[in-house]
């Protein structure tokens, strides 16, 4: 026998002698039992290890100087393109009048022939061959009494329907269908757009707006400023021959502020029954069909817009806010690591007819509507002071891993053992039952 140490009386592990051990068959079986109890517990320790989940946490916003995309497609089948504005304003004081990078305008046949698109080469008003290129060099059309259009070809000069219609708008004057216009009656302005009368238009694309209060709306005419107001030319929208005249019906198939959650990121946060509260890629807006008879009809749209932002798991720090500002339109907020910044909201409606007027039709006539404004479909959206991030983590660290798998095959064996002893003893004792019968 080995000198003994000054460890052994420590060893709180007693052994038996291999002489003084029983092997039973019952222990035989309980081993094996207890030996695949273990196995599953450590495989699912190890796949809840590997888990991750998306952790949400609630923060004060401290960015400065941000912009956001909005990306919109939106169907008016009641209206032409021709007739259709899109402006952005802010309370910052910036205006986007007639916004037209990263929008499309997709002309669309009347409802009654199907609503299908028309082919692109009927998409623009002004034909080719109707333009100024082929005038003489030394052509410089008059603007009528307008100031010339900053953006002029020649500068100075109008030399097509659209450069007068926009100095026209500049100068915050209405014009019409363009009669008595020399440019436009060579283009057949008005000849065209009363061939368009009752088709139908889709808007389609994005726009980048301040990070602060503003609105953006959908209406008919070219849009002016005259003095603190913002005026739109109506002329052409209330002198139509379409009987009935046109209106805002419309359908909204898809609005958010910000880039879409990738399907890899939608299947991580489960089914959309099962989906946590701060999923941000649920547009309440999309799909969304509002109809009216009424050419005087506005529709009004008032979102509530909280910036969230998503993590993945090996997501690389050092990648700021401020480099997502600088990406092309479509992009920002993508980061190259897979970081998104976006925004989810929420949305109330209102609509009203210019005519103003009680709700008595529809059973409140103590709501009043107050008379004027605009036609068409108005967002106006505020944002959260608050931000919302989603962060991938895993599920538990790798020392609870460590502790889960020993609780596991600890907690296994100590019960294996208890039971096996309760069947060794209950043998023990029938056994001598047995022999006292005998």
């Amino acid at each position: 026998m080995p000198p003994k140490s000054r460890f052994t009386r420590l060893d709180a592990f007693t052994k038996t002698v291999e002489d003084a051990r029983i092997r039973t068959t019952s222990g035989g079986i309980v081993t094996i039992v207890s030996l695949l109890v273990v196995l599953f517990l450590a495989w699912g320790e190890w796949a809840d290890y590997r888990r991750v989940v998306i952790h949400p946490e609630l923060i004060v916003d401290k960015g400065r100087g941000e912009r956001m995309e909005i990306h919109l497609n939106i169907t008016f089948p009641r209206v032409p393109c021709e007739l259709l504005t899109l402006d952005v304003m802010d309370v910052s004081g910036e205006q986007q009048h007639g916004v037209q990078h990263g929008i499309k305008m997709t002309r669309l046949k009347p409802q009654s022939e199907g609503g299908g698109e028309i082919d692109s080469k009927a998409l623009s008003l002004h034909a080719s061959e109707e333009a100024a290129s082929h005038l003489d060099p030394s052509y410089c059309g008059p603007c009528y009494g307008a100031t010339p259009p900053h953006n002029a070809k020649k500068a100075g000069c109008c030399n097509t329907c659209d450069e007068v219609r926009e100095a026209y708008a500049q100068t915050s004057w209405a014009f019409g269908t363009g009669n008595g216009v020399e440019q436009c009656e060579r283009e057949h302005y008005a000849e065209n757009l009363e061939a368009q009368r009752h088709e139908g238009c889709r808007i389609d694309g994005g726009l980048r707006v301040n990070k602060v209060v503003g609105n953006f709306h959908i209406a008919p005419g070219r849009s002016f400023s005259n003095g603190n107001m913002h005026v739109h030319d109506l002329q052409n929208y209330w002198n139509t021959p379409v009987q009935g005249g046109h209106s805002f019906t419309h359908q909204i198939h898809h609005l958010r502020f910000g880039p879409q959650l990738p399907d890899e990121i939608n299947k991580k946060l489960g089914p959309k029954k099962n989906m946590p509260w701060t999923s941000h890629h649920l547009n309440p807006l999309d799909n969304t069909s509002q109809e009216t008879d009424d050419p005087n009809y506005n529709f009004m749209y008032f979102v509530k817009i909280v910036p969230t932002s998503y993590f993945p798991l090996n997501w690389d720090q050092r990648y700021s806010t401020k480099e997502h500002q600088g990406a092309d339109l479509g992009k920002l907020g993508q980061g190259h690591d897979g970081s998104l910044e976006t925004h989810q909201y929420s949305v109330t409606s209102h609509k009203r007819s210019l005519a103003g007027g009680s709700d008595e039709a529809e059973g409140h006539a103590e709501r009043l509507h107050s008379r004027g404004g605009i036609p068409g479909v108005f967002f106006s959206y505020d944002i959260s002071p608050m931000k919302v991030i989603n962060r991938e983590e895993r599920a538990k660290t790798f020392l609870g891993f460590i502790a889960g798998l020993c609780a596991a095959v600890g907690g296994t064996l100590t019960v294996a053992a208890a039971v096996d002893r309760g069947l060794f003893e209950g043998a023990t004792r029938l056994k001598k039952l047995g022999n006292k019968d005998l």
